[in-house]
C-alpha cells in the first residue's frame, strides 16, 4: 500500500459522441485529390537560421541570452551562442527559448536531432530537445541534464517515433539556469536532424517503467503522469540515451474500456466504477510499466472552513479565503523526490496532492507574510495508505528573517511532529495548532523563532517519516 498512487479525473462523454459523428459521416477521398506535403528540410542552424525558423524566449528568460557568434564555431562561419545569467541577474533568472518553424516540416525521414556543442565550463543543460511550439506540443521531446564539456563534442537526441513527425513545427528548444549560482556560456553548431541509422534497441516506458496500483475518482480530473513517459535508445557509441517523450508518441490501451478509456494525449476518462489496467506501446514495442486503476465514486473533499472575519485570516491555500501569492507548492530540494502539488478540480475546489513524499515545501516569498499577530495554524490532511506504528508526519514553519531571503544567518523556524497514533487512514484530519506549539527544531536545524517573532514567514514544510501519499487543503493562519 505504501507505493499506491492516485489518478484523478472527471467523467467526459463528449469525446465519444463527437468521434461517432465524424466517423459516421466518413466518405472516401477522390483519387484526384493531391494532399499537401511539407518540406523535409533537416537543417536548423548551420551558419545561420534555416528558412522559416523563428526565435521566441520563454517568459522570465534573459531576452538576449541567444546571439549568433562569428568568432567561436565548430565549423563554417558562425554558431549559436547562449549566455546563461548569474543568480540575481536583473535581465532574467535563466536562459530559455523555442525555435519553431510554423510552416511545419516533414521530419519522418530522420531518426535524431544532432549538434556539436561546448561550454566555458563543464555543466548540465537542464532541458533541451525539440517539439515545443507554444502550442499543443504533441510530439515534445526533452533530454534532461545534458552534460556538456569545454571541448567540441557531438550530441544525439533520438526521435522516439519518426513516423509521427510529418508536420512538426517545434524545431529546437532549451532551458538552462545558473550552475551553482553562476552563469556561463555555451555554444551549439551544426544543429540539424539526421538519419543516422544507428539508433537501435528501443525501450519505451510509462510510469517510469513501474507497475503501479492507482486509485481514481470520478469527479476529479487528471492525466497519466507525463514525467514517467520515456524512450531509450542505444547509440552507436554503445551508450543508452533516454529522453522524455510526449504522450502522443504512445498508443495507450485499457484492459476494460467500459471502466477507463485513454486518449492519444494520455487523458484518462472513466466510464464507470471498476478496475482496468493501462498499458502502452511506442511504435511496435510494448512499453515497460503499467497502471492498474480502481475507479471509485465521488471524492470526499475536505471540510469547508468556518466563516471567519477576513481580517483575522492569512490564507496560503484555501477556496474559502483569499490566498496570498504563492511561489510554488512543491519545493525541490537535493535528494528529495516528492511529486505533485496544487490541483485545480473545478471553479470551486482545489486540493494539494503529494506522492513519493519525503520533504516538500510550499513557499511564499514575494512577499513573505507576517503572522506574528496570529494565534493558530490550520491545515486539513488526508492519508489514504495504511499507517505503520513507526510512521510520523512533521509540520515545519520557516521564517526568512528581516532580510526576507533564504540564508543570510537570520532564518528561524519551528516544527511539530505527529506520531502514527495521532494519524488515521481514509479520513480528513483537521489540525488547529497554536503557533506556540511549533517548538521543535526544524529538519534544517533552525532552533525556534527569534523572540517568538514570525514577521517574515516564507515556507510551510511537510516532512514524512514513512507516509508516501498525502492530500492537503485549507492552509491558513488565524487569530481569535
Amino acid at each position: 500500500m505504501k507505493n499506491r498512487t492516485f489518478i484523478y479525473f472527471k467523467n467526459t462523454l463528449v469525446t465519444g459522441l463527437f468521434l461517432s459523428l465524424i466517423y459516421g459521416c466518413e466518405r472516401e477521398y477522390s483519387d484526384k485529390v493531391e494532399f499537401a506535403t511539407y518540406p523535409n528540410n533537416p537543417e536548423i542552424f548551420i551558419d545561420g537560421f534555416s528558412g522559416g525558423l523563428e526565435y521566441f524566449p520563454f517568459d522570465g528568460s534573459k531576452l538576449d541570452a541567444f546571439t549568433v557568434d562569428t568568432d567561436v564555431k565548430y565549423s563554417g562561419d558562425a554558431s549559436m551562442r547562449f549566455d546563461v545569467p548569474n543568480v540575481g541577474d536583473p535581465s532574467g533568472s535563466f536562459a530559455g527559448a523555442i525555435f519553431p518553424d510554423y510552416g511545419g516540416r516533414d521530419l519522418s525521414g530522420y531518426d535524431a536531432l544532432t549538434f556539436w556543442a561546448k561550454a566555458t565550463k563543464a555543466a548540465s543543460i537542464n532541458e533541451i530537445g525539440f517539439g515545443n511550439d507554444f502550442g499543443e506540443n504533441r510530439f515534445l521531446v526533452t533530454k534532461t541534464n545534458l552534460r556538456i564539456g569545454t571541448g567540441w563534442e557531438k550530441y544525439v537526441i533520438p526521435i522516439p517515433d519518426p513516423s509521427k513527425l510529418v508536420v512538426e513545427k517545434g524545431m529546437f528548444w532549451y532551458a538552462e539556469g545558473p550552475e551553482n549560482g553562476d552563469g556561463y556560456t555555451f555554444w551549439i553548431d551544426e544543429l540539424k536532424f539526421e538519419k543516422l541509422g544507428t539508433i537501435a534497441q528501443p525501450q519505451p516506458a510509462i510510469f517510469n517503467g513501474q507497475d503501479l496500483e492507482a486509485d481514481a475518482f470520478l469527479d476529479i480530473q487528471g492525466l497519466i503522469p507525463r514525467e514517467g513517459l520515456t524512450q531509450t535508445f542505444n547509440l552507436s557509441n554503445g551508450s543508452n540515451q533516454t529522453v522524455i517523450a510526449a504522450p502522443s508518441y504512445f498508443s495507450f490501451l485499457s484492459s476494460d474500456v467500459d471502466v477507463v478509456q485513454v486518449s492519444e494525449l494520455g487523458i484518462i476518462t472513466p466510464v464507470s466504477t471498476g478496475i482496468a489496467t493501462i498499458t502502452a506501446t511506442l511504435g511496435a514495442v510494448k512499453a515497460k510499466g503499467s497502471a492498474t486503476l480502481e475507479v471509485r465514486g465521488a471524492f470526499d473533499f475536505a471540510p469547508v472552513p468556518p466563516e471567519r472575519n477576513p481580517d483575522d485570516v492569512i490564507s496560503i491555500f484555501s477556496d474559502t479565503y483569499t490566498n496570498v501569492p504563492v511561489d510554488f507548492y512543491n519545493g525541490f530540494f537535493d535528494g528529495q523526490t516528492t511529486l505533485g502539488g496544487s490541483v485545480r478540480i473545478d471553479e470551486d475546489n482545489s486540493i494539494i496532492f503529494y506522492e513519493n513524499l519525503n520533504f516538500v515545501a510550499t513557499s511564499f516569498t514575494n512577499p513573505t507574510v507576517n503572522v506574528s499577530q496570529k494565534s493558530f495554524f490550520h491545515v486539513d490532511i488526508r492519508i489514504e495508505e495504511s499507517i505503520d506504528p513507526g510512521d510520523t508526519l512533521r509540520f515545519e514553519l520557516i521564517d526568512f528573517g528581516p532580510d526576507g531571503a533564504f540564508g543570510g544567518g537570520d532564518d528561524t523556524g519551528g516544527a511539530i511532529t505527529y506520531a502514527s497514533g495521532q494519524l488515521e487512514t481514509g479520513n480528513w484530519i483537521s489540525f488547529d495548532i497554536p503557533l506556540t506549539n511549533f517548538s521543535e527544531n526544524t529538519g534544517g536545524g533552525l532552533s525556534g523563532f527569534v523572540n517568538g517573532a514570525k514577521a517574515n514567514l516564507a515556507q510551510i514544510v511537510f516532512a514524512s517519516g514513512g507516509i508516501s501519499t498525502l492530500f492537503v487543503d485549507n492552509m491558513y493562519f488565524y487569530s481569535e
